[in-house]
């Protein structure tokens, strides 16, 4: 039965995201705002239809970053990428270059400033990445970059990606890590989304200014501690 119901939930979930987005399309084509509107309302639309539909609730926890910032987010799910979203004022993400031509998403992500990265070679992706971030039409707000690089199962470690550091080095900004336990409930893949709380933790802000290799390991020590910490309160034991 919870199978069923995710199964309608994910269907009802991608049609409103093609409504909404014909909805907002005219607004969005002569005003960001109207981008913004459109990714804000989708996802907490699909925040409060996974609350009933599959008794998947969620919850922010700490203070919600509003200011122009560097956003280090640990990534198990699109439910991460939802709820930060949804609570931010003016999201934009480190993207993988693909992601251009998703139909929908795509476009929206152009719009609201989202800078895409081709994955290859690592000097030839961070320089793509910071170039991106400096010449970007649509600076300021959020910037969320996913250290990892990936997606990343509850219980597994991977080793988190230099460019981050640099960004944080190169942009002068302070960088506000966030943890999560979102995989333990919305897996990477396959349809079934489990009942409990996934929370969205936004940790305490590392100032600008720290040595690239200092913010790497103290990045990586906060957001995994805090990620178990919340993986081990949604009842996760171990490897999935």
């Amino acid at each position: 039965m919870q199978w069923l119901r995710s199964l309608v939930f994910i269907i009802q979930m991608y049609l409103m995201m093609a409504l909404m987005a014909v909805f907002f399309t005219p607004w969005a084509l002569v005003d960001r705002r109207g981008a913004f509107a459109a990714v804000h309302t989708y996802c907490r639309w699909v925040r409060w239809t996974a609350s009933w539909m599959v008794g998947l609730r969620s919850e922010i926890r700490g203070e919600v970053p509003t200011g122009e910032v560097l956003i280090a987010a640990k990534h198990q799910s699109f439910f991460d990428i939802i709820m930060i979203v949804s609570v931010v004022p003016r999201p934009r993400f480190i993207m993988k270059a693909s992601l251009k031509w998703a139909p929908i998403l795509g476009w929206y992500a152009t719009r609201i400033g989202c800078v895409p990265v081709d994955r290859g070679k690592r000097a030839k992706a961070i320089t793509q990445m910071v170039e991106g971030v400096n010449n970007s039409a649509h600076g300021g707000g959020q910037l969320i970059i996913y250290p990892q690089g990936t997606r990343v199962a509850p219980g597994v470690r991977t080793a988190y990606k230099i460019g981050t550091g640099i960004l944080y080095e190169k942009t002068g900004q302070a960088c506000v890590p966030a943890a999560t336990n979102v995989g333990v409930f919305w897996p990477r893949h396959g349809i079934l989304r489990k009942p409990g709380l996934a929370v969205v933790e936004f940790l305490p802000v590392i100032e600008p200014g720290r040595r690239t290799a200092q913010f790497m390991i103290d990045l990586e020590e906060m957001v995994e501690t805090a990620s178990n910490r919340l993986m081990a309160e949604a009842g996760f034991e171990g490897e999935e």
